[in-house]
């Protein structure tokens, strides 16, 4: 998944979930934030901050601010692609050559059953398979952690997944972690519990969940290596 005309900012502060104000070439500027969750451990005044640039001259922002390079003590800052946008194109653009469906397989997106609609859908040969996409920008001394906030709809699209394997579809759960540097992945069960305890339930059931960091730069992220899952 690639960028275009990325340019280079310092964070200085967010004044809501939508909206920041990042120094560009020495100019503050209000941009917009793609990703409307907390993520105070990344958005830090004097974080270097990567934004493309909009394509509409009408918006009130110039800006779309989609990467960070978190500050760790005594460590070379890490990048994190933050975009909540991209894990479902990255994870589209993954999938035919993941070694989990052959080439031929089909991939559509945004496909609904019961009550959900999911990011993801395969048809492979006689595989029916539904796919949900996750996008992962919390990390803790090298463990990726979801979610960062509670989510309801995650709970949802959880039990959900499990309806589909009752329904003879194979289910899948895709954690799309927006970084490198990872040593295994948890539900973050100090944020919300439930969402934790509808995670292994779903695996109990059936569910196959997949965590994958990724190769992020500046202007691109792609999908790299398979991170161990513990629950």
């Amino acid at each position: 998944m690639q960028y275009r005309n990325i340019v280079k900012g310092i964070f200085l502060e967010r004044q809501n979930r939508f909206i920041a104000k990042v120094e560009i070439n020495g100019k503050a500027e209000t941009v917009h934030v793609k990703n409307t969750g907390r993520c105070k451990e990344l958005l830090r005044p004097g974080t270097t901050v990567y934004l493309e640039p909009g394509t509409n001259p009408l918006r009130r922002t110039r800006c779309d601010l989609v990467a960070v390079e978190k500050i760790r003590d005594g460590k070379v800052p890490l990048a994190i692609n933050m975009d909540s946008q991209v894990p479902n194109a990255a994870a589209a653009e993954w999938l035919p050559c993941s070694g989990l469906f052959s080439p031929g397989a089909h991939i559509r997106r945004e496909v609904t059953f019961g009550d959900s609609r999911f990011d993801l859908y395969v048809e492979d040969g006689p595989r029916r398979c539904f796919m949900e996409v996750k996008g992962v920008t919390l990390e803790q001394n090298g463990i990726a952690l979801f979610p960062d906030a509670p989510t309801l709809r995650g709970v949802k699209h959880l039990k959900e997944l499990v309806r589909c394997k009752a329904a003879g579809y194979e289910a899948f759960l895709l954690f799309v972690i927006q970084m490198k540097e990872i040593r295994r992945f948890s539900p973050n069960d100090a944020m919300h519990p439930e969402f934790g305890a509808a995670l292994r339930e779903a695996a109990a059931a059936g569910v196959r969940l997949l965590a994958m960091d990724c190769r992020i730069t500046p202007d691109s992220i792609t999908i790299a290596d398979p991170v161990p899952i513990e629950l």
